[in-house]
């Protein structure tokens, strides 16, 4: 007789338990509640969530700044959900063990955390044993760069385990205990393409694909990543990944025949527009709070930061960039930083709110601080002077490369702290005629650390030469919980006004 389970997967839901658009203040088709709306609850179903509840939303950096309950509110929220089991993600750690503790404490599902030990509410793996006999061993891992991303006093007392050694042993434990499925809920990705098996990070960060090569879990369930996919088999496991803040949610449906030959297809779920009530009754009333504070200025400029037409602020600079840059030299102790602008951004009048910042930074980045040299930089202007093109006019344009086959205006950027020069009259690979550092010419020997998102840091965009740059820092803070904190420490802000790029042509 087959026998079946039915999974309901989450994970980086990132603090968006709500229908919201917190950008637009508009009703959104996602949040965790609208998902919930989905979840089935009987004997043959397992609710999951694979990490990172507590960082990411206006809601949460609210909750954790301008009240008291902060992490309670979240566990009543998954409480009415109806999750099972959960593990841990990185951003989990942001608030400290004693919110996390708290957290867990409210937390009717049980925590499985196994390469993490000092927690007093996590356990290495558990068996179910479903109403049709089936019995499941499920266990949970998490990123074992949290050290390296987490201040050191938020993790005081924890130890972290290797990821992959800790996945194989556990599944070891559970395996004595005669289960008739193995799932291993994983605050993490592929390090590899799960269709092709291109490499794509040299890391432990992510290790998918070492799982599910070398160990023999049934299912993989994963995060972190933020890279969408259902229905996959990689190695002989069962896998997949939703996206981030509760856009989509996974359904797996799984069988075990009678001689435990397993299949499972799973698929991609949109949250949908019904917001159960339960939900509803405890969270409206605190959007109403965050809508009032997320509409209240924050900050005050002395300029307004206007996003401008792209091509324009490629060529003259953008005060809303230099800022950004400010934000995340402050953040990071870093010589020098980049960043990019979205396609379509708000930008800030003189008087900020969050959700102006949340309009206009809409990237879920990290900050990431690697060494750099003349060399670099230079490679890292030259791929910056490619977004300019001349037309058969003569005339200044963006390059058909940043525009098809789809608009990139963010894989330009702009640089702070250096004074460069881009000569476009020049050859390919030799416009950049000048890289000033404190008032002079770089050396070529000499080092300095650059601050960037975590997706340029990897190479994305065409930037390849920086993933074999030495990294000097990680910070698990979004970029733009950077902005807010910046705003809400300094107030009465000066933006940077300096022209750090010359373009000729």
């Amino acid at each position: 007789m087959k026998r079946e389970l039915t999974i309901f997967f989450t994970s980086d839901i990132h603090g968006y338990f709500s229908p919201v658009d917190y950008a637009q203040n508009a009703r959104a088709a996602a949040g965790l509640a609208n998902c919930a709306a989905n979840f089935t609850h009987d004997r043959s179903t397992l609710i999951l969530d694979g990490g990172d509840t507590l960082q990411g939303s206006p809601f949460t950096y609210w909750l954790y700044s301008r009240t008291e309950e902060k992490s309670r509110i979240p566990a009543r929220v998954m409480n009415l959900a109806g999750y099972d089991f959960i593990t841990l993600g990185n951003h989990d750690f942001n608030y400290g063990t004693k919110e996390l503790e708290s957290y867990l404490d409210t937390l009717d599902a049980k925590c499985l955390c196994a390469n993490v030990q000092g927690l007093n509410h996590n356990a290495r793996y558990t068996i179910r044993q479903l109403e049709n006999g089936l019995r499941v061993g499920i266990c949970g891992i998490t990123s074992q760069f949290v050290p390296n991303w987490e201040k050191p006093e938020n993790i005081a007392g924890l130890t972290f385990s290797d990821a992959f050694e800790t996945a194989r042993d556990v599944l070891a434990e559970m395996k004595k205990e005669k289960v008739d499925l193995t799932i291993c809920l994983y605050h993490g990705g592929f390090e590899r393409d799960t269709d092709t098996g291109a490499v794509l990070s040299e890391t432990t960060e992510n290790e998918g694909w070492r799982i599910c090569r070398e160990l023999d879990y049934d299912i993989l369930l994963t995060g972190h990543q933020h890279m969408p996919f259902a229905d996959k088999c990689v190695n002989g496991t069962w896998t997949c990944q939703p996206p981030d803040k509760a856009r989509q949610y996974v359904r797996m449906d799984v069988t075990v025949d009678d001689n435990g030959e397993i299949t499972a297809h799973s698929k991609l779920c949109p949250a949908g527009d019904v917001t159960p009530e339960a939900f509803s009754k405890i969270l409206d009333p605190l959007e109403k709070q965050v809508a009032a504070f997320i509409d209240t200025p924050l900050g005050h400029m002395d300029a307004a930061l206007l996003p401008g037409e792209p091509l324009k602020r490629a060529l003259n600079g953008s005060l809303i960039a230099n800022f950004f840059n400010q934000v995340q030299l402050e953040a990071s102790g870093a010589n020098l930083s980049c960043t990019s602008l979205a396609n379509t951004l708000r930008g800030f009048s003189e008087n900020v709110t969050v959700r102006d910042v949340v309009a206009s930074y809409v990237f879920p980045n990290t900050l990431k601080t690697i060494r750099v040299n003349r060399a670099i930089l230079t490679k890292a202007l030259e791929r910056s002077a490619d977004y300019f093109a001349f037309d058969e006019n003569g005339a200044l344009t963006v390059s058909e490369s940043f525009l098809r086959p789809i608009v990139q205006h963010y894989n330009y950027d702009f640089i702070a702290g250096v004074e460069a020069t881009i000569d476009l009259r020049r050859t390919p690979g030799e416009r950049v005629t000048s890289i000033r550092w404190q008032g002079r010419e770089l050396p070529d020997d000499q080092s300095l650390t650059l601050c960037m998102n975590n997706y340029r840091a990897s190479g994305a965009g065409g930037y390849e030469f920086y993933r074999d740059c030495e990294t000097v820092r990680e910070q698990p803070e979004e970029v733009s919980e950077l902005i807010i904190a910046y705003l809400d420490k300094h107030r009465n802000i000066t933006v940077d006004k300096t022209k750090w790029l010359t373009i000729l042509y």
